[in-house]
């Protein structure tokens, strides 16, 4: 959701946050959770960009959710 909520492609985050594109698609297709550093970085990618994760709580249904903010890097840096 995060993802597509920036138009990126996998090969998009998993540019941006260092790790393989087989990373990101099997995190994305819930066939493996991927070692925290990467996890980590994944996340640190979205964030940059401008994603927000919001918690359990944080969304009008109560369940957890992502929105855009302001980007925190430079326009066209990927």
């Amino acid at each position: 959701m995060a993802r597509a909520a920036l138009e990126w492609s996998t090969v998009d985050l998993a540019r941006n946050a260092g790790v393989g594109i087989s990373t990101v698609s099997r995190f994305e297709t819930a066939q493996k959770v991927p070692i925290a550093g990467n996890l980590t970085a994944m996340q640190s990618a979205l964030e940059a960009a401008g994603v927000i994760f919001l918690a359990d709580g944080e969304t009008a249904d109560g369940g957890p959710g992502v929105r855009l903010g302001k980007p925190k890097l430079r326009k066209g840096k990927r």
